[in-house]
């Protein structure tokens, strides 16, 4: 039987337990900021749609977008009460926070809607919605005991029901409701004073707030102040809360909620303490972060938006517009069509030449001339190679028009002796000539710079003179006008895959009607092949064609220039030189020695006579280019030469062609000769 000294012992021992057990009931924690990367302020908060600022440490609950929420909760349950047999009416333990907060509305004007501490079973609150719910319950669940919700609301916007609570910018207390128990105009007492001096939460500046709750009195205390001032000593809203023990359940997270609507603000946690069972521990407010300034851009009323909507359609329709048209230039490239253009076929466009050439890359180009630049291309569309001549031109509009009209009609020109002229292309002042690509290159070439040794033996050079001939009798006679060419030469003749010789480079060619005379009164051409009557009086005719197909004639037989130097080093016309080889020796000192023995004796005489026949200085005593056809074809003899060198008569007006040309120093002194400028000759190559 136990004795009454250890009855009370065992008293003693069961009230000791229970202070004890009281005690270990004190939870606190403190975050000066939330930067994780400072361990001794090491934050693990559990954030719903919120973030902690990296560079600053700031806990932003909120941004300024529109109709969000944001939630953020320390990570441990808090035992709000005892469930032992020393509390049989399970009141609520006496608990503490301290916090500052930030609200950055949007722009100059106010923003919305707030945040709250709230004190809640679970770390989420499922369905919720923004706006005048902050995020914490919904229209649903408004209201509900089932909630066990506590909350302290700092709000920015005229609140959830206008009736009960019409006023923006206040503090209230939540019960399960969004409807607040009690609510005041925010506001702090000065402790001087006594005078209260109002708050606005929506500041952008820093704001303190405490939440203290006695579990003895049940009286709840909040205050609030700016960061400048310290706690005052006569909080904004004291009340006391009897049911708060049938609202928090044993065990409660605490944290915060914020959202936004159609108004919105940032919404920002600086530093948060929390004590249960004793006071919150103080912030270090110097330690607290910054939030970081954020540029917003200007707001504007609904139909200056409107009007800046407008114009910004209109001013991005045209920027459009106006790129577009750029484009379609630059595609053109300047092809800007001019009216009788539309008239002419065989039109190319520039871009089709542009890409054919390879960009006119260096490499591709054939070869340079007195009008411009030749250059090899494979037209993208077909894969046909072509050669397109590129001339520069200053003519004026007028004379490009009269170049083009022409060069529409040699464009229908075609004969397998003649290099066709496809088409062209205008850019600006200067035309694209396309013409069929002649892959062995040009006459000249092959006489006088063969390449790995090739040599043109006599059969191929009587073929492709023969070729040039009947070329020459088309042009002539047998198209719809006549076509007179005006600079045969041995660089415009060229040579095809089958050797045969097509003359081309109708830069300067004349067309005239059948039966009329060519009113060409200009001297142009290359220096010896130019008929002598052009320099007395300019007009090009078939006769002066004829002219320079005999100087022709004479280079593939004797493989030298239309100018070469004599016996005595002077340079003389190939004609007189021809002449003077003659009287002084015979037909093997004019020969081209590369063609060593292997010529027909005969043919040889009759080109050699044949072209001092056509050299004559004479225009009437040539013969034309149909006879010359055939005396070529052996379908006639020449007349007047039973063996070269004695002409019956030749002899005599080749001696007087040779005194009009040739002086006694050898260089050429017609009077009507040197009054042509080389820019004359030129001007037409």
């Amino acid at each position: 039987m136990a004795t009454p000294i250890s009855l009370f012992v065992l008293l003693l021992l069961l009230c000791s337990s229970s202070i004890v057990a009281q005690s270990d009931q004190h939870v606190e924690f403190s975050y000066n900021g939330f930067n994780q990367s400072n361990p001794k302020n090491q934050s693990n908060l559990k954030l719903v749609r919120a973030t902690v600022l990296k560079l600053s440490g700031a806990l932003r609950l909120t941004d300024k977008t529109q109709n969000v929420i944001g939630h953020a909760f320390h990570p441990d349950l808090i035992p709000f009460r005892l469930n032992t047999s020393s509390n049989p009416n399970k009141t609520i333990s006496s608990f503490s926070t301290h916090f500052v907060f930030q609200i950055v509305p949007s722009g100059s004007k106010r923003g919305g809607y707030g945040l709250a501490f709230t004190v809640s079973p679970e770390m989420e609150f499922p369905g919720a919605e923004a706006g005048h719910y902050l995020g914490i319950l919904n229209r649903s669940n408004n209201g509900s005991s089932s909630n066990h919700l506590f909350a302290v609301e700092f709000d920015t916007v005229n609140g959830f029901n206008d009736e009960s609570d019409g006023e923006g910018n206040h503090v209230g207390v939540n019960i399960n409701t969004m409807v607040s128990v009690v609510k005041q105009p925010a506001f702090y007492y000065d402790d001087q004073s006594d005078s209260p001096e109002e708050v606005t939460l929506e500041s952008g500046d820093p704001i303190q707030a405490w939440v203290d709750y006695n579990g003895s009195s049940r009286v709840l205390n909040v205050t609030i102040s700016p960061i400048s001032k310290p706690k005052p000593t006569r909080p904004l809203i004291s009340k006391e809360i009897e049911n708060l023990s049938h609202v928090l359940l044993d065990n409660m997270y605490v944290g915060f909620s914020a959202a936004t609507g159609e108004k919105s603000s940032a919404h920002y946690i600086l530093g948060w303490s929390f004590g249960l069972n004793g006071a919150a521990p103080p912030l270090n407010l110097s330690k607290l972060p910054v939030v970081p300034v954020e540029k917003e851009s200007p707001k504007f009323k609904p139909e200056i938006k409107a009007m800046i909507g407008a114009l910004s359609g209109m001013i991005v329709i045209l920027v459009a517009a106006l790129l577009i048209v750029m484009a379609y230039r630059r595609r053109l490239n300047f092809e800007i069509l001019e009216e009788w253009e539309l008239d002419c076929p065989h039109r190319f466009k520039y871009k089709d030449l542009h890409v054919a050439t390879k960009e006119f890359k260096e490499s591709e180009l054939l070869g340079t001339g007195g009008f411009g630049a030749v250059y090899k291309g494979t037209l993208p569309t077909t894969g046909e190679e072509i050669a397109v001549k590129k001339i520069m031109s200053n003519n004026s509009v007028q004379g490009m028009r009269e170049f083009a009209a022409e060069i529409e009609c040699l464009g229908r020109l075609r004969h397998k002796n003649l290099v066709n002229l496809q088409g062209w292309c205008k850019r600006k002042n200067d035309l694209l000539l396309v013409y069929d690509y002649i892959p062995n290159g040009s006459l000249d070439s092959l006489l006088y710079h063969p390449k790995n040794g090739f040599v043109l033996n006599w059969e191929q050079r009587f073929h492709i003179i023969k070729g040039i001939a009947a070329g020459l009798v088309y042009l002539h006679e047998e198209w719809a006008q006549v076509v007179v060419h005006r600079d045969v030469k041995s660089s415009n003749v060229l040579i095809d895959g089958e050797m045969n010789g097509r003359l081309g480079d109708f830069g300067l060619a004349r067309l005239y009607d059948h039966g009329t005379i060519s009113r060409t009164t200009n001297v142009v051409g290359t220096i010896g092949y130019i008929a002598p009557e052009l320099a007395q009086t300019g007009k090009a005719s078939t006769s002066s064609d004829v002219f320079a197909y005999g100087v022709l004639l004479l280079e593939v037989a004797c493989g030298r220039g239309p100018i070469v130097d004599n016996s005595e080093g002077d340079r003389v016309i190939l004609v007189n030189w021809v002449i003077e080889r003659l009287q002084t020796g015979g037909m093997v000192d004019v020969v081209d020695p590369n063609l060593g023995p292997g010529y027909v004796v005969e043919e040889m005489e009759l080109v050699l006579g044949l072209g001092l026949l056509c050299s004559n200085p004479k225009a009437e005593a040539r013969p034309s280019m149909r006879e010359i056809l055939r005396y070529l074809n052996g379908d006639d003899l020449l007349p007047g030469i039973d063996k070269l060198g004695s002409a019956i008569g030749a002899r005599q007006v080749q001696e007087t062609m040779a005194r009009f040309f040739i002086s006694s120093d050898g260089v050429t002194t017609s009077s009507s000769i040197g009054q042509m400028s080389s820019s004359s000759f030129e001007a037409g190559r």
